[in-house]
This record gives C-alpha cells, sequence and structure tokens, in this order.
C-alpha cells in the first residue's frame, strides 16, 4: 500500500489558506510575509519531491497551482510525476496541458483505491477541504508540517473538525529553525 502524505504551510492555529498569496483571504501570503525567511527550513520541500511519486490535490489548489508551478524551476520534479486531481466539477478541458500526466479522481474511494496500487508516496499538496474528507476516511498516513509562529484566526484550516475518536500520531521528526519556523513529522498510528 503507497503512503499518503499530508504537506502542509499550516499557522500555530491551524490556518492553511493561501499561505503563497491566493487572492480572497485577509491574511493572503503570510508565509513570506509575517515571517523573515531561513531556507534551511524548507529542505523537507526538497525532499518531498524527490522520495514523491505522485501529487494529489483537490480542485481549488490545483487551480491555484497548475497555471504556475509548471514553469517555476524550484517544482521542476513534479513535472514529471503522475498528478491526482480530486473534483466533482473539473473536466479534462479544464486540465493544463503543460504539467504532465493528470488523472481526475471523483470520489474518496477512488483515493483509496490509488493507494492499493503499486508505487512509492504520494503527496497531498494544499486542499484544505480533500484533507479534512482523506483523514475522517482514514486515509492520510503522514503529515508533514511546517509550522508558522502565528496566529491567523480566520480561515481555513487543516484538520477537520467532524466529532470522531481521538487519532494519535507519532512524531518521527522535528526541528526548530531561527525564526521560530518549526518542522514536524507525524506519522499516523493505527
Amino acid at each position: 500500500m503507497r503512503t499518503l502524505i499530508s504537506t502542509a504551510f499550516v499557522s500555530l492555529d491551524g490556518v492553511v489558506e493561501a499561505p503563497g498569496g491566493e487572492p480572497g483571504y485577509r491574511n493572503s501570503g503570510w508565509t513570506f510575509k509575517n515571517v523573515e525567511f531561513v531556507p534551511e527550513a524548507y529542505e523537507i520541500k526538497g525532499r518531498e519531491q524527490e522520495e514523491a511519486t505522485a501529487m494529489l490535490m483537490g480542485r481549488v489548489s490545483y487551480q491555484a497551482f497548475s497555471p504556475v508551478w509548471p514553469d517555476m524551476p524550484e517544482f521542476a520534479r513534479y513535472k514529471t510525476l503522475p498528478k491526482y486531481v480530486v473534483s466533482t466539477t473539473l473536466t479534462e478541458d479544464d486540465l493544463v496541458p503543460n504539467w504532465g500526466e493528470t488523472t481526475i479522481l471523483r470520489t474518496v474511494d477512488q483515493v483509496a483505491a490509488l493507494k492499493e496500487t503499486e508505487g512509492g508516496p504520494i503527496l497531498l499538496h494544499g486542499s484544505a477541504a480533500l484533507n479534512h474528507s482523506l483523514s475522517d476516511a482514514g486515509l492520510i498516513d503522514r503529515y508533514h508540517l511546517l509550522v508558522y509562529p502565528l496566529l491567523l484566526g480566520a480561515g481555513k484550516r487543516l484538520f477537520s473538525a467532524t466529532d470522531k475518536d481521538a487519532q494519535k500520531l507519532r512524531l518521527v521528526e522535528h526541528e526548530v529553525y531561527s525564526n521560530g519556523l518549526q518542522k514536524q513529522v507525524f506519522d499516523v498510528v493505527r
């Protein structure tokens, strides 16, 4: 079974909305505007690109990333990875032509089936609503979090607010950087 890794920039209060400057959110661009850049804090992002064998995202994240990431040198490896977009509304005509193989999945069950295929880790980028659905379905295996020393208040949150039994996590990697940013890698304990 493939490992599904949720990777996110997250504020201390759990907000993941518009970290890179996507329009429509009061604190848009919070990862760059409010915290000093320390290059070593982003080592995990390069490692993710090298270790991943596929990318998964929801429609909103796909529509934010697909016009920009294909031409960015720092995301060149993602161009070669198969991408999966979970959406009930996207069509093949909505997919960008310059970002490599992209498959539309319609349901959480199709994500579960993807995890059963041969291959290595699948990275789940952004996609707050999809994170909620996949977490609630027990499909996320690991979290790669870069936690910013910010309280943003309102905004889309990484974790579901569903009333459910406690889910134990095991901290497997962590580091604190000079700007207060924290890397936290958790495995989901089953």
